[in-house]
């Protein structure tokens, strides 16, 4: 996997947590919770074009039986416009669960913007970790 900055999503109907990778791309780390509004998109272009960002991990909402859950297809839209704003590859990453981990890792916190961000963390993490597998496995 080459060194590269990656951008990991949270999506939800509300906010969207927002997650930024070291320089080498090998961990996630929160970054910031934006609205999910009108400026979400030229907010997201903003912040790829002045983090370097050179590839998108996008959580994909399935529900327990492996079925898109309802916000998942708002949040394709979203990726599909993205990709084509920006010309970056978008993948997907399985989030299930990962804001009630976030949330039971940050018990107490007074922001719901702490557990977005953390949980487009772990998403982006997840992905990582994945790739750095397979790549070991070539």
């Amino acid at each position: 996997m080459p060194c590269m900055r990656y951008l990991g999503i949270d999506y939800g109907t509300k906010r969207v947590g927002l997650a930024l990778s070291d320089e080498a791309g090998a961990m996630g780390f929160p970054h910031t919770v934006l609205p999910n509004d009108p400026l979400l998109l030229g907010s997201v272009k903003e912040l790829v074009r002045s983090e370097g960002v050179g590839a998108v991990v996008m959580g994909e909402s399935l529900n327990f039986k492996g079925e898109e859950n309802p916000v998942a297809k708002e949040a394709r839209e979203f990726a599909r416009s993205l990709e084509e704003e920006t010309g970056l590859t978008v993948f997907y990453e399985p989030e299930m669960l990962t804001t009630q981990e976030a949330r039971r890792d940050f018990e107490g916190a007074r922001t719901k913007g702490v557990v977005d961000s953390s949980a487009a963390a772990l998403i982006l993490t997840s992905f990582l970790d994945k790739q750095r597998s397979h790549d070991q496995l070539r």
